[in-house]
């Protein structure tokens, strides 16, 4: 076994239920602890604060997020949606602190891995490689990946699940639940069970590497003739539920790609753009999950290295379509119309005061008055941006607009909103209008 240098050594994650538990106590009474100190000297000097500016500082996020990163899982991916999903309008410290679960989190220590991989593969597992590094390329919320290489000199990309992740999926999603609602983030009036079962369901999902196997086989199909992207190759007999072994493809991490000539930055954006149409609309299969780290780029070849595919879903041809009219309205820079079909798609709530629906009209408008020139769409031009940040802080006051979307139509905007963060961080050139055009016209029910 290669032992890599180490900046650390690793920190073992809680594989029992009881330790878990712990942990998730010993953070809620830790951060109340926070929040009762701050509650009395804002009360000594004459404020009244509310639940969400007691528990919500940005010494009890902090807290927070070091505590979610140690326990991983669901905890850790749940900071992780909101880190991703939230954008642009979380306040700067509070988006600084989260993104921090979007980098990495602590990986396994050597001894922890060792008694994961004997279980996996028994006790000889060594003898199957030519090198394994014990230090991950990568560790995350459900798992890290290792560099292998095989005696033929195949080299190798191995993910490995963190013990007693999966058996804590559901614990951990109901106490994570209990701590929003704690925090004040989530308003009483607001039901969001029915997104945390949906959560809950994709969780499940991801922690199933034989059906991540089925749907990275499935994309590497779909993509076989594609020249634009690469698909990592499965490797069956060196695979379990609990370990998924796959070609290793050698990229740069996609954000990195910031000092690309424009040209290069504008392709990429343009192919991943296209890409999410396709499985929108032609492929009825989409890899949900936005988050920059499941994107590479192969400088040799020029092409997209598409990782991580536990997020992976099948979509309805009705939710297809209802899509479709969505993007036809767009094109259409009717407001009224895309509104009417938001609200219908369930992505908008149905009722809403004159001053509200003026202002998610502007907002619309704002949104597509970019379609209408027909020409690429400067990203990198943060005017736009900027003004729909500040119309949607308003929005953001009244929580009787607050609404929970369905729930498999908020993973398609996760996707949707993570390709325009991409292309905002790239400050690619891209037009927008032909490309939706194309497909519009192409998949017309």
């Amino acid at each position: 076994m290669d032992e890599t240098p180490k900046k650390d050594k690793g920190r073992a994650v809680p594989s029992r239920r009881l330790s878990r538990l712990m942990g998730f106590g010993g953070m809620a009474a830790n951060i109340a602890g926070g929040a009762a100190l701050s509650g009395a000297k804002q009360l000594a000097s004459g404020n009244r604060p509310t639940a969400a500016d007691l528990f919500l500082t940005p010494k009890n996020i902090k807290k927070l997020t070091q505590q979610l990163s140690h326990m991983r899982g669901a905890a850790m991916k749940l900071g992780q949606m909101i880190s991703i999903d939230s954008g642009d309008f979380l306040p700067k410290e509070l988006a600084d602190i989260l993104a921090q679960l979007r980098a990495s989190a602590h990986h396994m220590p050597a001894h922890q891995l060792g008694r994961v991989l004997k279980s996996e593969w028994g006790n000889d597992w060594l003898s199957r490689f030519e090198q394994f590094q014990t230090r991950p390329l990568a560790a995350a919320s459900i798992g890290q990946v290792h560099r292998a290489s095989l005696p033929t000199g195949e080299a190798l990309a191995v993910k490995v699940q963190y013990p007693g992740v999966r058996e804590s999926i559901d614990s951990d999603i109901n106490n994570v639940g209990s701590l929003l609602r704690l925090s004040g983030l989530v308003p009483a009036s607001m039901d969001v069970t029915p997104l945390i079962e949906e959560g809950r369901r994709q969780l499940h999902q991801e922690a199933d590497y034989h059906r991540e196997a089925e749907y990275l086989q499935r994309f590497a199909k779909l993509l076989e003739a594609d020249e634009a992207f690469q698909v990592p190759e499965y490797y069956a007999d060196l695979s379990t539920d609990k370990i998924l072994t796959m070609s290793f493809l050698k990229g740069r991490p996609i954000e990195e790609m910031v000092e690309a000539p424009q040209a290069v930055r504008n392709r990429m954006v343009l192919k991943l753009m296209e890409l999410t149409l396709r499985e929108l609309f032609e492929f009825k299969l989409m890899q949900t999950d936005p988050n920059f780290a499941n994107y590479q780029y192969n400088a040799d070849t020029g092409q997209i290295i598409l990782l991580d595919f536990g997020a992976a879903r099948d979509i309805e041809d009705d939710l297809s379509r209802a899509y479709h009219k969505l993007l036809e309205a767009t094109l259409s820079l009717d407001a009224a119309a895309i509104l009417e079909q938001a609200i219908e798609m369930g992505l908008a709530p149905k009722h809403m005061s004159e001053e509200a629906r003026a202002t998610v009209l502007k907002m619309i408008e704002m949104g597509v008055a970019p379609l209408a020139a027909d020409a690429p769409f400067d990203f990198g031009n943060i005017e736009l941006p900027a003004a729909l940040k500040e119309e949607g802080f308003e929005l953001a006051r009244d929580k009787d607009l607050w609404h929970v979307p369905p729930a498999q139509s908020v993973f398609i905007q996760r996707k949707l909103g993570g390709m325009y963060m991409l292309a905002t961080r790239l400050e690619a050139k891209v037009n927008v209008a032909a490309l939706m055009k194309d497909y519009v016209e192409r998949f017309a029910p």
